[in-house]
């Protein structure tokens, strides 16, 4: 009986840190997550809301209020073999063209001249707009248009807070390294 209890105490030490180490590992990833969704700005991927086109569904995200001055709506997508080859994207009636407004709202007019803008080495243009929903309701929009050879990346941010707090928080997102990886691989058609 006593040559026993020193394997016994061993079994209950071994099983004791295995069963610590499945605890921390269960324990990290949820504050791995609440590290990345601080580090992202609360900004969260829903379902892509729009019915099919002749492109494919692309990202949609969605930031909160309190976190992006406004609830604010992001969609995103590749429009692979759609821009011009030579001259990229030059000018604000192409934006207003690309930009996925019309998924949005038909009735949508511009509020300035657009900017030029890049995003993952992607040159290209941004411009404001102001959207009439189908209930009515007025929101602002930002859309983007950039492209890589022949390839067009599309981003609308749709809310309804300021135009400006809408871009600066549209752009933040779309810089960050997650999203910029993500834009780089789908214009790579992978």
């Amino acid at each position: 009986m006593i040559r026993r209890w020193p394997v016994i105490v061993s079994a209950i030490v071994a099983l004791g840190a295995l069963s610590g180490a499945a605890a921390y590992q269960h324990v990290a990833p949820g504050q791995d997550e609440q590290k990345q969704r601080e580090r992202k700005g609360d900004w969260q991927e829903i379902a892509w809301p729009f019915p099919r086109d002749g492109w494919p569904a692309g990202k949609a995200f969605r930031c909160g209020a309190a976190a992006c001055g406004g609830a604010l709506e992001l969609y995103l997508r590749p429009k692979l073999g759609f821009c011009n080859c030579d001259r990229g994207v030059t000018d604000d009636d192409e934006v207003d063209r690309v930009a996925d407004l019309d998924l949005m709202s038909e009735h949508f007019a511009p509020l300035a001249p657009g900017d030029i803008v890049r995003l993952a080495d992607m040159p290209g243009r941004i411009r404001a707009y102001d959207l009439k929903m189908s209930d009515g309701s007025p929101h602002i929009a930002v859309g983007v248009a950039v492209s890589r050879r022949c390839d067009l990346l599309v981003a609308v941010a749709r809310g309804r807070g300021d135009e400006p707090g809408m871009r600066r928080a549209a752009l933040a997102f779309l810089a960050t390294s997650e999203m910029t990886r993500w834009m780089t691989v789908a214009m790579e058609g992978r």
